[in-house]
């Protein structure tokens, strides 16, 4: 039989990270290119116990269908957590529970363009993300990400050419994969440049958690007095990545349409695992393991960085990142970095990302890759840290 698919999906391919990831099924190779929690960090003992209380006193509720907003308890904890401590929900707004954030990316797409839109983002950025929007028939157009984030001369550019732009997409901490974190400055052009040209912005912010250097600096949403901004949020790199638990915060008048989206989507987030969390965020420990975290990831950060400076050649260029799961790692113009991937990976067991799966426009030149350090093992980090300098040699020779 002769298969006719979608439109909207015969320009899509399979994400660069997973085929990559294919490698990792074989034992011998270390996998720098997930981008997993650290095994260390999941706080297995308080979910069983909790999980346990819940099937042991409310098993019902934990199995049967509800609301596609979310478990009440928990968007009612979130809604104070996020006004509280970081100022992100504003009288105008509401709070919804989606099945990770990657669900905020598809249902913000599905419920504000239309085929032919375009959408703004920070070049290079999160391919899970860029897949979600190109799954709607849009245009993506990059901007450049300096040091200090998006480079705002680029951004206004676009904006002023862009009459189609819907929304612009920007992940202000530690972004997957440049490892940058945005400026306080830049924060507020960014927000000031959006509400001028009537374009709302979309945060990502699945790692602001996950902060083991620096000071924190305010989120995007809690500038937003126009109702221009919507939060993503996300559990999967602080509690658990398989209980596919994120939140969105939006407009209500937006979020009355993401709503229906949903329903339509998957009616509604597992409710066990909208209870865990609930019952591990109000049970008094969630910033001490928070805190326990960042301990975790600041040493895997600082053990890969010193391991890189050890084996690799001194023209490699990367962001100490002040948080998140990622180097991002510049090489020498002289390396090819398709070739330095595929040798690594094949000769020497080593997998890495190749930096133009994260751009808006994957055929445009990039020398870059990726590098996870809260996947692997300190042992594995080790040998292979070692093993790259060898391919690295390879190519110098």
């Amino acid at each position: 039989m002769t298969y006719s698919f979608a439109d909207r999906v015969m320009a899509l391919q399979p994400s660069a990270i997973r085929e990559i990831l294919k490698f990792t099924s074989d034992p011998e190779v270390i996998s720098f290119a997930a981008g997993n929690p650290a095994p260390e960090a999941f706080p297995v003992e308080a979910i069983r116990a909790i999980s346990a209380d819940i099937f042991e006193h409310h098993p019902i509720e934990a199995l049967q269908y509800s609301i596609t907003e979310g478990y009440t308890p928990l968007r009612n904890t979130l809604k104070k957590y996020m006004s509280e401590k970081y100022d992100s929900v504003k009288d105008f707004d509401e709070l919804i529970i989606t099945t990770g954030a990657q669900q905020v990316m598809e249902l913000t797409t599905k419920s504000l363009c239309n085929e032919g839109d375009t959408i703004l983002c920070e070049a290079p950025s999160f391919i899970g993300s860029l897949n979600a929007f190109r799954s709607y028939g849009v245009n993506l157009r990059g901007i450049p990400v300096d040091n200090d984030g998006i480079n705002l001369e680029a951004l206004e550019t676009a904006l002023k050419e862009e009459k189609k732009a819907k929304f612009l997409y920007v992940i202000p901490n530690f972004q997957n994969p440049s490892g940058v974190t945005m400026s306080l400055a830049k924060r507020k052009a960014v927000y000031a440049l959006a509400k001028q040209y009537g374009v709302m912005i979309l945060e990502d912010n699945p790692y602001g958690e996950v902060r083991f250097a620096g000071e924190p600096l305010p989120n995007i949403k809690s500038m937003d007095e126009d109702g221009i901004v919507i939060y993503a949020g996300s559990f999967s790199k602080v509690i658990s990545s398989g209980m596919r638990v994120g939140y969105a915060i939006a407009p209500t008048e937006v979020m009355q349409k993401i709503i229906v989206c949903k329903q339509v989507s998957d009616v509604h987030t597992t409710i066990w695992a909208q209870m865990v969390i609930d019952r591990f965020m109000t049970g008094g420990g969630f910033e001490a393991h928070l805190e326990r975290n960042r301990g975790i990831y600041r040493g895997k950060c600082n053990l890969m960085i010193e391991l890189m400076e050890r084996h690799l050649p001194d023209s490699i260029r990367f962001v100490r990142p002040q948080g998140g799961l990622f180097l991002w790692c510049q090489l020498p113009d002289s390396i090819d970095m398709p070739a330095f991937a595929k040798r690594a990976v094949e000769r020497y067991k080593v997998a890495v990302v190749p930096g133009n799966a994260f751009l808006t426009d994957e055929s445009q030149p990039c020398n870059a890759v990726r590098l996870n350090f809260s996947t692997p093992t300190n042992e594995q980090m080790v040998k292979g840290m070692e093993l790259l300098g060898k391919c690295f040699a390879d190519f110098e020779a």
